[in-house]
């Protein structure tokens, strides 16, 4: 455990000087270790989702100091949504262990994280049993705590999710192929699929607003290895995620701080998706 930790340490360190250089994979850790609940009885494979700053900063009308979509300079590049745990045969777990957010297990990581994986709403998110808090409290009680044995704690889970987004670039594998973010630039989603299919070896999956991709959804093995998402059938997809066949990928303009304000968060639930 001690070599895993080095050697996650090492690969947040380098995501600092990013994203050019491959890094050390986290070494797969044996599964079984079945917990006391059912709702510890592991997992199957890894989603890691994806926000396109673009989509989601456009439907920002409040600011506030914690959103992403209100800095000076426009986000340019996909920002992590979660790291989440999956079934196979569909749906996922979630809320599995009762344990308060340690930020002090993450503290070398906040500046990496604040980067690539910001809140883009403002307001809190809803956590485990009944709490509200901020967003990578709600990933990590959500969604982190569901990754054991092969996610021990919260450094784990972070430093796991920088390290797949950093070896896995989508917005390098795009723009390679180029496809490159501007607004009223249209683009084919079997383009943008065959892109990420030929860089990474796996076919993603791909969540659409108004016609414009909201996220990008990577799958992986338990080993980290690329691995096809596959969505289950039409009954359990809400259809307005669904993308048509030419999408884009808007910029925005940050939202003027003067209106800053700690409203309630305008965050779209699209966490739910099921994969098999």
């Amino acid at each position: 455990m001690e070599k895993r930790r080095l050697l996650l340490s090492i690969s947040a360190l380098c995501l600092a000087a990013l994203l050019s250089g491959s890094l050390l994979a986290p070494p797969a850790t044996a599964a079984g270790g079945v917990g006391r609940k059912r709702r510890w009885a592991g997992f199957d494979y890894y989603v890691l989702a994806l926000q396109w700053p673009g989509t989601v900063c456009r439907q920002t009308s409040k600011c506030c100091s914690s959103n992403g979509c209100c800095r000076s300079h426009p986000l340019k590049w996909f920002t992590i949504h979660g790291l989440w745990p999956q079934y196979s045969y569909g749906g996922w777990p979630s809320c599995c262990r009762p344990a308060s957010f340690d930020i002090n297990k993450i503290l070398r990581l906040t500046t990496i994280l604040e980067e690539y994986w910001p809140s883009l709403y403002c307001g809190s998110s809803s956590t485990c049993f009944g709490g509200r808090g901020p967003f990578w409290v709600h990933e990590w009680e959500t969604h982190g705590t569901c990754g054991y044995p092969e996610i021990q704690d919260e450094y784990d889970y972070f430093s796991t999710a920088l390290y797949l987004y950093s070896k896995y670039n989508v917005t390098k594998a795009l723009r390679k192929a180029h496809i490159y973010p501007r607004s009223g630039r249209q683009y084919l989603v079997g383009h943008i699929v065959a892109a990420i299919d030929f860089s990474f070896g796996a076919m993603p999956s791909i969540i659409c607003k108004n016609g414009s991709v909201q996220e990008l959804r990577l799958c992986f093995h338990k080993d980290y290895q690329p691995r096809d998402c596959i969505v289950e059938g039409d009954n359990s997809v809400n259809r307005r995620n669904h993308c048509p066949r030419y999408v884009t990928l808007p910029s925005y303009k940050p939202y003027a701080m003067g209106n800053a304000t700690e409203g309630n968060s305008n965050e779209v639930n699209v966490e739910h998706q099921s994969y098999k």
